[in-house]
């Protein structure tokens, strides 16, 4: 513990995946330097996955503007400031022009081609790896449970992503919530509860209608990131696409599969001891690398990953997590 250090200016993401791998980090920096204070300068978009930080001081929302005038705002909110110890996740030219006894920043020589928290520990210079934490205020813990009301058991289900070629087709996850939640499934009788971000309100009300016996929970575009967090935190289990839900869903201590196809697992699955996913035989490469190639138009490109290949990684994951008993009955 290092008591010295009281004042922590932290820059992360402006995408809730990245910002919620970057937690880590303060989970770190609240264990090793516990009377400090930290200030938090991230989009607008994530600013509530941050509200319920025990050493929080403030947040300072970074609202993009032409020719880098964010950057100027922020410089000029932070300057005053003689910092102990900044940490900067963008690399950005702040961290560079204000007062700090340490520094710590994103450059060329973090290497990429590590999965993103682990890039976040080489940062700091860490060789034990802190893994994501979300902390929530009492507000977002009680607006999640009148989402997600007691009652048993849920599943929880992420049907939606930021393009639809992430997007594993939805009738092969209404197929999969019958059979996990059916009388010999892997959760039988379990509530769903299906997630949405603004935007993605099509893809996930398509499961949601699909539920069976009326046990359908609308958790679509309900709240805040940090609301919604707070409710993935009341699920059993996380059944999901690779986006920023299914992070915050590992973040939040629950059991995750996540389904990746064109994207990159070995940078961006989802992270933790409970944390499992499954992917496509084809790379990204090999999913978008065909001639006329239009992330615009290309559609689904999750159609070879097939509901056998689904169901394994389930069962694979409901058999190891079983010993921790963190998957009711």
């Amino acid at each position: 513990m290092n008591s010295s250090v009281k004042h922590i200016l932290f820059i992360t993401s402006n995408r809730i995946g990245d910002a919620v791998l970057s937690s880590g980090l303060l989970d770190y920096i609240a264990r090793v330097y516990p009377s400090a204070r930290v200030t938090v300068a991230c989009g607008p978009l994530v600013v509530s996955l941050f509200e319920g930080y025990p050493q929080l001081e403030r947040i300072i929302p970074l609202q993009k503007r032409k020719r880098h005038g964010h950057w100027v705002d922020l410089w000029k909110s932070v300057v005053p400031v003689r910092w102990d110890m900044v940490v900067d996740l963008r690399n950005s030219a702040v961290s560079r022009l204000i007062r700090a006894r340490l520094r710590f920043v994103f450059g060329p020589h973090i290497d990429q081609g590590n999965h993103k928290v682990e890039q976040m520990a080489q940062v700091m210079n860490l060789s034990d790896v802190p893994a994501p934490r979300l902390w929530f205020t009492a507000a977002q813990m009680e607006k999640a449970a009148v989402l997600i009301p007691d009652g048993g058991p849920v599943l929880g289900v992420g049907p939606s992503a930021n393009w639809e070629g992430k997007m594993w087709p939805a009738e092969r996850f209404a197929e999969i919530v019958r059979w996990m939640t059916g009388a010999d499934g892997l959760m039988p009788g379990a509530r769903v509860a299906v997630f949405g971000a603004p935007g993605e309100e099509e893809a996930a009300r398509a499961v949601l209608e699909r539920v069976p016996d009326g046990r359908g929970i609308d958790v679509i575009a309900k709240g805040n990131p940090g609301e919604a967090a707070a409710a993935l935190a009341r699920c059993s289990f996380y059944l999901g696409n690779d986006s920023g839900l299914m992070h915050c869903a590992a973040a939040a201590q629950v059991p995750v599969l996540g389904l990746f196809g064109p994207s990159k697992p070995q940078v961006y699955r989802p992270w933790g001891p409970l944390a499992f996913y499954v992917s496509t035989p084809e790379s990204l490469d090999e999913l978008t690398s065909y001639e006329g190639y239009d992330s615009r138009t290309c559609g689904c490109l999750m159609e070879t990953l097939g509901v056998g290949d689904v169901q394994q990684a389930l069962m694979r994951a409901f058999e190891e997590n079983e010993p921790k008993k963190k998957i009711p009955a």
